[in-house]
């Protein structure tokens, strides 16, 4: 007479599923009620999901996913993204100068996505300003569409904000003039935190912040802790404004820290963190400061060197800013090329589900 085998319950399945990346989880919350319980519970209290790093290459579209609940790559193999409703013109560069939006631009559309895997896209007519590289960011039901404006219009500080519900653009008073000379998201960071977006000159840390319901600029603050930080990039850890700065010295990195904004802007700042002196010397060693690159998504900093592709250096803010965990992975997407784009976001089971049932989305490890 055969043995049944003793099915797995509780703790112990939950446990499992801990283990296992959350691509495979997928399948298993349809193996029975209970799974599927278990799976959501180990999401919940055992490992939880953590945002993902979504790295582009421009030209053939290939989509490479750093997944660092489960520290693996997944290469996302899907159709070209549909950013534009004229079927005729051919697909138009992604771009993303929010780490969580991911957007293209032509005379005819404005077409973005908000969510994690950017598998829904809004499309709009484009804004009255011509641009090149604006600085784009979703704060609240609109978003932000600020400088970048091309050479023959006649304000490259122009604003226009495009709100979602009504579906209609609106101009709003322009970026400060201090920001004239860097209105581009190649100079600029931004950041969203509650109601408000903060633009951050990248070399000299001069913040200015914009209020897109009452339409309203305030600053500038310094964000730059020292003088010797001359990159500064920002990011948000829940409400808290956070910044990400790269040490310099004679011109070459020496380390890479992170602070926290005191309460409002301009009351002081605070050290959270600072790279390991070892993936400083295996990421950066002795680069110039123009290959560095830093994003922050969620809770997460990524760094890295476009001069050593080979490396990426992960940090995960923890207990409120007061603990930071470094980590230095294996980067799966090295051979995307220099024509990419790096965006990301908080991917749920559910957004996973999504992709692995679409015709569009293919994964593999």
């Amino acid at each position: 007479m055969a043995h049944e085998e003793a099915p797995i319950h509780g703790d112990i399945l939950e446990a499992i599923f801990s283990h296992v990346p959350l691509i495979h989880l997928v399948p298993a919350c349809h193996v029975s009620k209970t799974w599927k319980r278990a799976v959501s519970s180990s999401l919940a209290h055992v490992r939880p999901i953590k945002p993902w790093l979504l790295i582009l290459n421009q030209t053939t579209r290939a989509l490479h996913a750093y997944d660092p609940r489960s520290h693996v790559w997944l290469r996302i193999k899907h159709h070209p993204f549909i950013t534009n409703t004229r079927q005729q013109q051919p697909p138009s560069a992604l771009r993303s100068s929010h780490s969580t939006l991911l957007y293209t631009l032509t005379p005819a559309e404005f077409s973005f996505s908000t969510d994690a895997l950017h598998l829904d896209w809004h499309h709009a007519p484009s804004p009255r300003v011509w641009r090149t590289d604006p600085v784009v960011a979703r704060v609240g039901q609109r978003v932000v569409v600020a400088g970048g404006a091309c050479d023959f219009e006649d304000d490259p500080l122009a604003v226009e904000t495009y709100d979602m519900e009504t579906r209609a653009w609106v101009t709003c008073p322009s970026m400060p003039a201090l920001l004239k000379g860097s209105t581009a998201s190649t100079w600029l960071s931004v950041a969203v935190a509650g109601e408000m977006m903060h633009v951050t000159e990248k070399h000299s840390g001069v913040t200015y912040s914009f209020d897109p319901i009452t339409m309203t600029w305030k600053g500038p603050f310094d964000l730059r802790p020292y003088q010797n930080v001359c990159y500064c990039v920002t990011g948000t850890l829940g409400e808290k404004l956070m910044v990400a700065g790269v040490v310099v010295e004679a011109e070459n990195v020496k380390g890479v820290k992170l602070w926290a904004v005191r309460g409002e802007l301009g009351s002081g700042m605070e050290e959270v963190g600072e790279m390991p002196k070892e993936m400083v010397e295996k990421v950066m060693g002795g680069s110039e400061l123009g290959s560095v690159e830093v994003t922050w998504i969620g809770d997460f900093v990524y760094v890295r060197n476009t001069s050593v592709p080979e490396e990426v250096v992960v940090c995960e803010v923890l207990d409120d800013g007061n603990r930071c965990d470094w980590l230095s992975v294996r980067n799966a997407a090295v051979n995307c090329g220099t024509r990419t784009v790096v965006c990301g976001g908080d991917v749920c089971l559910e957004d996973v589900q999504r992709a692995v049932v679409s015709e569009n989305r293919k994964f593999c490890m």
